[in-house]
C-alpha cells in the first residue's frame, strides 16, 4: 500500500520538529523543503532524521531539498515558511513580507500537489491562511490554519498541573484567534468528565487563561532568542495525523466559516472534524453572551488582518 506523503515547507525549528514528530508516528514519507539560499540545511536535517529510523523503528523515507519537484502529489503540505516579527517591525510589514513568502509557496503547492490538504502555520496565521486559500484556489475545506490545537495544548497542560492530574484527562475547547484573541470556553472544559470550574477556583482559572494567551511570549522571553517549536510542531502533526489516518478528530482549527457562527467568509478558530478531505465539518457550539462578544471581537481582528493583505 502506498505510504502517505507529507511535504513540510520551511526547515527551521518548527518545520524540522514537525518532520521529527511525523516520522516518529510513521505517518508517511516526508519531504523537507527550504529556499536555495540555505541549500544543505534541509538535506542535512532530513539525513540526520532518517539515520534515527533504525533506532526508533520507523520506515518513513525522509529527504531534504530546495526545489518542489520531490513534493509532487503530496497528501498533506505543512507551511511553516516565513519570517518572525522583529523589534521595530510593524504588523503591516510582517504581513507584507510573509504574504509574499506564502504566496510563492502556495503557487508551488498548487502546481505540484493539486489534491493536497494544506496546513498553514506561518504568521500572522489568520492572514496567511487567507493567502494560501486565494493563491492555491483550493476548496476551503483543504486549507486549514494551526493555532487552536497549540493553544488548547498549553491550556490543558496548565490545567492539569494545577489540578494535579494527567494531561490526558483534561478536555478543553478554545475558539477565535491565536494568543490575545483566544476565547476560552470554561463551560466546555473538563477533567475526567468533571467541569473544571468545580476543580479550580475562579482566580486560578483566570490566571491560567491569561498564561495560555501569553504562552508564546512567555517562551520567547525565556529563550531570549527564538520562539516555541516543540508544541507548535506537535500540534501541527496531530492535525496531519487526523487527516492522513482519517481519524476524524474534533480539533480547534482556523477553518473557513461563512454562515457558521455568522462569520461571513473568513478563516477563524472553531472546532472541526478533520479527516481525509480536510475539514469535513465545522461544529457550532452554543455560546453565551459573554463568549459571543469575545468571539466577535476575535473575528473583527481577523478581518483587520485580512484587510492588510495585498496579493
Amino acid at each position: 500500500m502506498r505510504r502517505a506523503k507529507i511535504s513540510i515547507i520551511g526547515s527551521g525549528n518548527v518545520g524540522a520538529t514537525a518532520a521529527h514528530w511525523a516520522a516518529s508516528k510513521e505517518l508517511g514519507d516526508i519531504v523537507l523543503v527550504d529556499i536555495p539560499q540555505v541549500d544543505g540545511m534541509p538535506q542535512g536535517k532530513a539525513l540526520d532524521l532518517y539515520q534515527a529510523s533504525p533506532v526508533e523503528g520507523f520506515d518513513s523515507k525522509i529527504i531534504g531539498t530546495t526545489t518542489y519537484d520531490a513534493t509532487a502529489d503530496s497528501d498533506v503540505v505543512i507551511i511553516t515558511a516565513g519570517l518572525p516579527r522583529t523589534p521595530g517591525m510593524s504588523r503591516d510589514d510582517l504581513i507584507k513580507t510573509n504574504a509574499g513568502i506564502v504566496k510563492t509557496v502556495a503557487e508551488n503547492v498548487a502546481k505540484h500537489s493539486p489534491g493536497a490538504v494544506v496546513i498553514v502555520v506561518s504568521n500572522p496565521l489568520d492572514a496567511m491562511v487567507y493567502v494560501a486559500w486565494k493563491v492555491t484556489g483550493f476548496p476551503t475545506q483543504r486549507i486549514i490554519g494551526q493555532a487552536g490545537v497549540l493553544d488548547t495544548a498549553r491550556y490543558r497542560a496548565f490545567l492539569a498541573a494545577q489540578i494535579g492530574c494527567s494531561v490526558e484527562d483534561v478536555q478543553a475547547l478554545l475558539l477565535g484567534g491565536h494568543g490575545d484573541d483566544m476565547v476560552p470556553l470554561l463551560r466546555y472544559t473538563f477533567a475526567g468528565g468533571i467541569p473544571v470550574t468545580q476543580l479550580i477556583a475562579k482566580d486560578k482559572l483566570d490566571q491560567i487563561v491569561t498564561r495560555t494567551r501569553n504562552g508564546g511570549a512567555e517562551i520567547v522571553n525565556l529563550l531570549k532568542k527564538g520562539s516555541a517549536y516543540y508544541a507548535p510542531a506537535a500540534a501541527t502533526v496531530q492535525m496531519a495525523e487526523s487527516i492522513i489516518r482519517d481519524k476524524k478528530r474534533i480539533l480547534p482549527c482556523a477553518a473557513y466559516c461563512d454562515k457558521e457562527y455568522g462569520v461571513g467568509g473568513y478563516f477563524v478558530g472553531v472546532p472541526c472534524v478533520l479527516g481525509t478531505g480536510g475539514v469535513e465539518r465545522v461544529i457550532e457550539v452554543e455560546l453565551d453572551p459573554a463568549e459571543r462578544a469575545m468571539f466577535n471581537t476575535s473575528v473583527s481582528h481577523v478581518k483587520d488582518l485580512v484587510a492588510g493583505v495585498k496579493l
